[in-house]
């Protein structure tokens, strides 16, 4: 087995609340190898949301170490991550994060342009036609439902190939036929495109359907 795609070794995360530090993970260590999908569970206020974050480089540790695809996230800067990012990570949240004024289509390419790419349009009309939106393509976001919302985002993260996708409560604003639709998506998407899949969720039978879960409790792994 090669070299894993996520190594974090003793990480930590402390924020400071009015009356001081508060801990909010404490010494997570964890191996992703390639391809593999991670189910995080655990309640709320257990950290599975800031431990994303920290996997994506969107939030700082306060301690321990951070490696993605070989490289230390921790030693980066907020330019370098966010072009690391850009060319290997696809995250999606529970919350669409769309912007309103753009069409679809509109949506998905433009991490594509930022990124240079020449074929952004043709690789967002062949995503969003594969997540079952190709005749929604040219609506704007209010004009289109929750689950096709969310559709469109998985479509933003998977257009650019990531090799790492972090899903952060994917299904937590839809309902539960929705949810099962778009779980069947981002799984699918996993198995086209090969990507390492980190999904948190609070429904165990979502995080069932991965090849591991870990449940996280009061900032560390139960």
């Amino acid at each position: 087995m090669g070299s894993p795609v996520l190594s974090l070794d003793n990480v930590q995360l402390t924020l400071q609340g009015n009356a001081g530090p508060v801990p909010i993970l404490r010494g997570i260590s964890l191996n992703v190898e390639a391809g593999e999908s991670i189910g995080l569970i655990g309640p709320s206020g257990s950290g599975k949301s800031s431990l994303l974050m920290l996997m994506g480089g969107l939030e700082s540790i306060t301690g321990g170490s951070i490696s993605a695809l070989g490289q230390d996230l921790t030693q980066m800067n907020e330019d370098a991550l966010a072009r690391f990012r850009r060319e290997n990570m696809g995250i999606v949240f529970q919350s669409f994060h769309l912007i309103p004024t753009m069409t679809a289509l509109e949506n998905v390419a433009t991490p594509l342009e930022l990124a240079g790419d020449r074929e952004a349009f043709k690789k967002a009309e062949a995503e969003l036609e594969a997540m079952g939106l190709a005749d929604r393509r040219h609506h704007y976001p209010a004009q289109l439902s929750g689950g096709e919302q969310q559709r469109v985002a998985l479509a933003r993260a998977a257009a650019p190939r990531p090799r790492i996708l972090l899903a952060d409560e994917p299904t937590g604003n839809l309902d539960t036929a929705t949810g099962e639709i778009i779980m069947d998506l981002l799984f699918n998407l996993r198995d086209r495109h090969g990507a390492t899949l980190i999904l948190v969720t609070h429904a165990p039978d979502l995080a069932a359907r991965c090849d591991r879960t870990l449940e996280l409790r009061d900032g560390a792994l139960a």
